[in-house]
């Protein structure tokens, strides 16, 4: 196996539904323009609130992918 590095960066996604689709939504929306997505983490759940009812779910995740720089 060849050595490699992968890069870590942190997304924030959003659902009316719940914590599952938000945290879906950010790994799906991250796989559209990312190549070699490796590993995401759920870091912290939270939600938008307004008016005393929850209008929205957060989820924020974590995500490693391979990292391809320029030699």
């Amino acid at each position: 196996m060849a050595d490699s590095m992968y890069k870590v960066i942190t997304l924030v996604g959003t659902s009316t539904n719940s914590w599952e689709d938000a945290a879906r939504l950010a790994v799906e929306t991250a796989g559209k323009n990312l190549r070699d997505l490796r590993v995401a983490e759920v870091v912290k759940l939270d939600m938008k609130v307004d008016g005393g009812k929850v209008v929205a779910f957060r989820a924020r995740v974590t995500i490693s992918f391979k990292y391809e720089g320029q030699n």
